[in-house]
């Protein structure tokens, strides 16, 4: 394997962090298992409260108003497919390269009655065969970060958007060129690279403006969800703390090897790394 930025790096089949006992996030993340920035309207505002401000907060970037063909690449656990599927009636595609996920959103989607709804791919997005135009959304929520070629990613996005579908995009930053130079090989980084995800890259933000740009988007709106972030993952390492003996039972110093990575991404933020959520539309 080459470093971050180098073009010949190689992405496992499947992503060994993703590809975990679906019980271990259950013991971190909120009811809907989102692993991904939340959205915090009030400091009462739960976890579990903040992921559903979120859901509705893509959902209203997206202007999705019900009934939409929407495709999220690297679903994760199904939070938003599931949540789009049962609030919005949309037809949803989630793509991931990890098999227990796709499992566990199958079981959740006929619990919800919207399995009809509800259908998933293993795979990559960037080798997958999909319909030309066949979507009216895409979204990527922390999934970018493990795809090498952004010019093939937004490429291939902007080839299954219909004219005027829309894009969504959240992902963690290194907050400039600069910073992304002197950071991308740090001990760190290796650790939350490597041994957690088996590759990412924190791009900055100028990186996947660009590559949105080339492919042809026009860019719709920017937001700064840096603070968010930061107060999810503090909500996630007191899960963590509360339920380390059970996630432990999954393998010994699982929590603690969880926490020490949830805590490196947390060190950086404001400083080396920054979370924006970025909206394009294919206006053409």
């Amino acid at each position: 394997m080459t470093g971050a930025g180098g073009a010949a790096t190689a992405v496992a089949d499947t992503n060994q962090h993703y590809d975990l006992d679906p019980e271990i996030f259950g013991q971190f993340l909120d009811p809907l298992r989102k692993y991904s920035s939340a959205l915090y309207k009030s400091e009462a505002d739960t976890l579990e409260q903040a992921q559903r401000n979120k859901l509705r907060f893509v959902a209203d970037r997206l202007g999705l108003t019900g009934g939409e063909r929407l495709l999220d690449i690297g679903c994760g656990w199904g939070s938003l497919i599931l949540y789009m599927a049962s609030e919005l009636g949309c037809h949803t595609l989630g793509v991931s390269p990890a098999p227990r996920q796709h499992e566990y959103i199958a079981e959740q989607a006929r619990a919800r009655g919207v399995a009809e709804l509800v259908r998933t791919e293993v795979g990559h997005f960037e080798r997958m065969e999909l319909p030309a135009r066949g979507f009216d959304a895409v979204t990527m929520l922390g999934s970018i970060i493990h795809m090498p070629d952004l010019d093939e990613v937004f490429r291939r996005a902007r080839a299954v958007l219909r004219r005027g579908g829309t894009l969504y995009v959240s992902e963690s930053c290194f907050r400039n060129a600069a910073t992304h130079e002197r950071f991308a090989d740090r001990a760190g980084t290796d650790f939350v690279r490597d041994d957690i995800f088996g590759w990412g890259d924190l791009r900055p933000l100028s990186d996947l403006v660009t590559a949105a740009e080339g492919a042809g988007f026009s860019l719709v709106s920017l937001d700064d969800l840096t603070a968010d972030y930061h107060r999810t993952i503090e909500d996630w390492i007191a899960n963590v703390e509360a339920n380390a003996a059970a996630i432990d039972a999954h393998g010994a110093g699982m929590a603690a090897q969880l926490r020490h990575y949830l805590e490196i991404a947390n060190a950086g933020w404001g400083y080396t790394t920054k979370h924006y959520a970025l909206v394009c539309r294919n206006s053409r």
